[in-house]
């Protein structure tokens, strides 16, 4: 039957909408929504990539109106057949795109019909000419590479076409400035990519973004997770999102991670070796803070840049807006224990930037999975404003945060702000505050003093003035909150004692607060 032309409710024609019919295994491709099995439901889902493994296909699937860390690879025998699936919507390309193509297409043809010119014996001309042009080339360098011989770069007639002409990513005039992964693999899906871009850059990352992700650079998008399970401690951890560990590490089904050294390993009988000679007890830096169960340790990503990139790359696993660098020279990394008889266990860190011209207190910040709902993301927060507190600075964590981090933060910021109000109110010592005067006091910036305020409900336009307003209904939704803690944590909650930091702000010399380039 031909399609038809007319109308859904929608405004929609038939030619925009997706195709539907039966597949096969066989068919069955990158695009494709197909029913899936997930935990004895069957959902709808959206295969982002195949492979083949162990002689059998497997499909890496992102379940529809569900979080992007919950894509997973499924076998064949979870995807149903026997229901319609949902085929792709090719995509039109616009005028630009064609006048694009068009013009790659020529510049392509040139260097296929040289003239009669570029045969012919060169002249003194030509020679004093082909001379000029090493000269250019030394003011500007380029990336382009030589043909053999260096006639064609030579010839002034020849026409280059660089990368940028042909739609393809441009290469960094520095090596470093890669980030930890893309060296080898960026280089293999610039050789495996078509002559020409099928989408613009917009609906690339439109396209990419359907899985919930956060990130805004285009290779990380377009990744899937390589990782099955990861072994730390005594936990097996499934991760949630793409991290750059060898890719030998992506057939093996448990990564084993040193939780000391943080040293991956891809059988348990190098993890056995290894833990036999690893000797380290601690994350190696300073210890600033010590309570009952629970340290924090400074640790300098120029002096210990191993320890510190292999802590990148475990929270890369878990962490789907981070960028990860060779180089972690210009960062602290503030890492929290737990002590056992065994030694210092990490729980969570955040890093921050020696030198942050925007005033940010926190880079990045994550609690391992096993450590998560039980008080110490908030422990976490806390001593990055205690740190600000004695820096006299106020601080604000790097935007954009994960989905878990806004939370997190959306958290906290409700919990001080409340409780300072409600402690002022109580001792009588209720003044007028400013939103300057609670920033202040909380080592918070005023935007941030401001979002939680509109959040809260508690501001107030009253006689051309906005004015803060401590509602019935906040104070009795934090009692409630107080109960909970006390009974999850037999006491109250976790909080950091400023009297037990040892620390003070350091300083750095201008080499040691810069990427090493």
């Amino acid at each position: 039957m031909a399609p038809r032309n007319d109308t859904d409710g929608a405004g929609r024609s038939d030619e925009s909408r997706p195709d539907r019919g039966y597949a096969t295994l066989a068919t069955l491709t990158i695009g494709v929504k197909a029913v899936v099995e997930k935990d004895g439901e069957k959902r709808r889902a959206e295969i982002l990539s195949i492979q083949t493994r162990k002689g059998r296909p497997t499909f890496y699937v992102h379940y529809e109106e569900f979080n992007k860390r919950l894509d997973e690879w499924v076998s064949a025998d979870r995807i149903d057949l026997s229901q319609e699936v949902e085929w792709p919507i090719p995509e039109k390309q616009d005028s630009k795109s064609k006048q694009r193509t068009n013009q790659q297409s020529k510049n392509l043809q040139v260097p296929e019909q040289p003239t009669r010119s570029q045969k012919r014996p060169r002249t003194v001309s030509d020679s004093r000419d082909a001379s000029a042009t090493p000269m250019d080339l030394s003011e500007k360098p380029s990336r382009r590479p030589s043909f053999s011989g260096g006639k064609e770069n030579r010839d002034p007639n020849l026409t280059v076409v660089t990368a940028e002409e042909l739609g393809g990513t441009p290469q960094p005039e520095d090596e470093s400035l890669v980030d930890l992964v893309d060296t080898q693999e960026a280089a293999a899906a610039a050789k495996a990519a078509p002559p020409h871009l099928p989408y613009s850059r917009e609906e690339e990352i439109e396209k990419l973004r359907t899985g919930g992700s956060m990130t805004q650079n285009q290779t990380e998008i377009s990744r899937v997770r390589n990782l099955e399970r990861i072994q730390m401690g005594t936990y097996e951890i499934e991760p949630w999102y793409f991290s750059p560990y060898p890719a030998e590490f992506a057939d093996s089904e448990t990564v084993y991670i040193c939780e000391f050294c943080l040293s991956y390993f891809g059988s348990n009988t190098q993890f056995g070796r290894h833990r036999k000679k690893c000797t380290l007890l601690h994350p190696p830096g300073n210890e600033i803070y010590r309570d009952t169960n629970v340290s924090f340790f400074e640790i300098d990503g120029r002096r210990q840049r191993s320890w510190c990139r292999n802590l990148c790359l475990l929270s890369k696993l878990f962490l789907d807006h981070k960028t990860l660098y060779y180089d972690v020279d210009p960062f602290l990394f503030y890492c929290m224990t737990e002590r056992t008889a065994h030694g210092h266990h990490l729980v969570g860190y955040f890093s921050k930037e020696k030198e942050s011209a925007e005033g940010y207190n926190v880079a990045c910040i994550l609690t391992l999975p096993q450590y998560q709902r039980k008080g110490y993301g908030k422990l976490l927060i806390q001593f990055s404003y205690e740190l600000s507190k004695i820096e006299g600075k106020l601080g604000s964590p790097e935007k954009p945060l994960s989905d878990l981090g806004l939370l997190g933060y959306r958290a906290y910021w409700q919990e001080v702000i409340v409780d300072l109000l409600v402690e002022r109110e109580l001792d009588g010592t209720m003044p007028v505050m400013s939103v300057e005067e609670l920033g202040q006091a909380l080592a918070m910036t005023t935007n941030d003093v401001l979002h939680t305020l509109q959040n809260l409900n508690m501001l107030r336009y009253r006689e051309k003035n906005h004015v803060v307003v401590l509602t019935e209904a906040v104070v009795a939704q934090r009692e409630k909150q107080r109960v909970k803690e006390r009974e999850r944590g037999k006491g109250g909650k976790r909080c950091i004692d400023a009297e037990r930091m040892q620390w003070k702000p350091p300083i750095f010399t201008a080499a040691a607060r810069t990427w090493n380039w």
